[in-house]
């Protein structure tokens, strides 16, 4: 009898969340990141590191390949969100991208093409010669403002990483804040290299609390690859990003993956350990039972199984374009993330 009434309790939430979704009451706001796996183009820059991705390199990175690579990022983008969205999401946060034209060679693609995508793209200072950047439908998202802020570490002044981007620009009439990052890795071991996540999590705290002293009702997505989880304290101090929603403090952010990272479902493997990497993070503004202004619903990562290994000895992890400079004609080691608002009509 109990299991009945579990079965049925699903069933009805199902049917529940479709029909409102499907409503003509609300429209539907998607918005996600995805990390590209190096995207590199296959022409010499002098000033990124891009040898291994080049047609003399150790990778033998081609035009063919090259292509394939936008094939399958441009495929993965189209699906994202599309139980509710379809042509891909309406603002998408990357990295891992070499410069702007490999992004606008990726809107390009066909997949794309009629999603009418735009790009907003800085070069970094990164050592690896890597990028953030932002992909925009212009139907529906509007630039306000851009502007790039280096991270420096006051500890290692030599060392250079991803710049972290902020857009400013009206979805569907509301003024939204959206920061894309990719903090520094864990190369050379997680608790060496803490600090400067630490600082990149300062960094974007600070940013968020200049524009919250502006408007303390702002809306603000911080989405990228933290090189962190959810629980880690360059999240959860740094950012100051919270795990229960009906409990949120002062300027507290809420983060809807870190139940997800407790569940052991990830974005990211490495030894047969998941890690949630990848995140949507955003303010108290987003957060409201007034339907008429863009309001949060639900979050979620994107893992259909074409982008999954299914088999070998990574069986079940991101299905990569390369593995030990193998090419695999795959897609990313990471799953892309994403979040859906919605505003009533």
């Amino acid at each position: 009898m109990f299991n009945k009434i579990l079965i049925l309790t699903f069933i009805f939430s199902m049917i529940f969340s479709t029909s409102f979704a499907q409503k003509n009451e609300f429209k539907i706001r998607c918005i996600g990141f995805y990390n590209l796996e190096n995207l590199f183009d296959t022409i010499d820059s002098p000033d990124t590191h891009d040898s291994e991705f080049l047609p003399n390199g150790k990778k033998v990175w081609n035009t063919e390949k090259y292509m394939k690579k936008l094939d399958n990022m441009a495929t993965v983008i189209s699906q994202i969100g599309d139980e509710y969205v379809k042509g891909g999401p309406h603002v998408l946060g990357v990295s891992e991208i070499e410069n702007r034209s490999v992004l606008e060679d990726l809107i390009k693609m066909p997949q794309l093409k009629q999603s009418n995508y735009d790009v907003i793209h800085y070069e970094s200072p990164d050592e690896r010669g890597v990028d953030v950047g932002l992909l925009y439908r212009k139907d529906y998202f509007t630039v306000i403002k851009t502007s790039s802020h280096v991270l420096k570490f006051d500890f290692d002044p030599t060392d250079e990483t991803r710049a972290q981007l902020l857009v400013t620009g009206l979805l569907n009439g509301d003024t939204v804040h959206l920061m894309v990052n990719h903090w520094p890795s864990r190369g050379g071991g997680e608790l060496e290299s803490r600090p400067k996540r630490n600082a990149a999590g300062n960094q974007s705290r600070m940013l968020a609390d200049s524009l919250l002293k502006i408007n303390p009702n702002a809306k603000i997505i911080v989405m990228g690859d933290l090189n962190d989880n959810p629980d880690n304290e360059s999240v959860k101090k740094h950012l100051n990003a919270a795990d229960k929603i009906e409990k949120l403090k002062g300027n507290e952010f809420y983060n809807p993956y870190y139940n997800v990272y407790k569940k052991g479902v990830g974005t990211t493997a490495y030894r047969d350990a998941w890690s949630v990497f990848d995140q949507l993070v955003f303010s108290q503004g987003l957060i409201s039972k007034d339907k008429t202004t863009l309001t949060y619903w639900k979050s979620n990562i994107f893992r259909k199984n074409f982008i999954i290994e299914d088999e070998g000895q990574f069986k079940g992890y991101p299905k990569r374009t390369f593995s030990f400079d193998r090419f695999q004609n795959g897609y990313s080691d990471h799953f892309p993330v994403y979040m859906f608002l919605i505003i009533e009509n």
